[in-house]
């Protein structure tokens, strides 16, 4: 059974930092791609930062300077450094990750999973 897990969500005041992590238990290769979306309940998900394996890391206008992906393969685990926090950084944060994982002693690769979500609240 794979399952992803976020933790570090929280209430900070306006330029501070939390950091969120996201990491992938079970049978699992390899981490393909992970991301962070956030997103308010009745509004459009908005992506805020990933990375594919061996690729870049990429981040939404809005994090640049701010916000740093740090990967951990090792652990099939990410994280997500939240700097300079804003206010307008509210939302809930969902992580999601691409994987390669053995399922039943098949290998499946390009599997989609999705974390519970987790609450980031700045207060200004």
């Amino acid at each position: 059974q794979v399952e992803l897990v976020e933790s570090g969500g929280g209430s900070v005041q306006a330029g501070g930092s939390l950091r969120l992590s996201c990491a992938a238990s079970g049978s699992i290769i390899r981490i393909q791609a992970m991301r962070w979306y956030r997103q308010t309940p009745g509004k459009q998900r908005e992506l805020v930062a990933g990375f594919v394996r061996g690729g870049n890391l990429d981040y939404a206008d809005s994090v640049k300077g701010r916000f740093t992906i740090f990967r951990d393969y090792a652990n099939n685990a990410a994280y997500l450094q939240m700097n300079s926090l804003k206010p307008e950084d509210t939302d809930y944060y969902y992580c999601n990750a691409v994987l390669d994982i053995v399922d039943s002693g098949t290998y499946r690769y390009g599997m989609d999973y999705w974390g519970k979500g987790t609450l980031v609240t700045v207060s200004s």
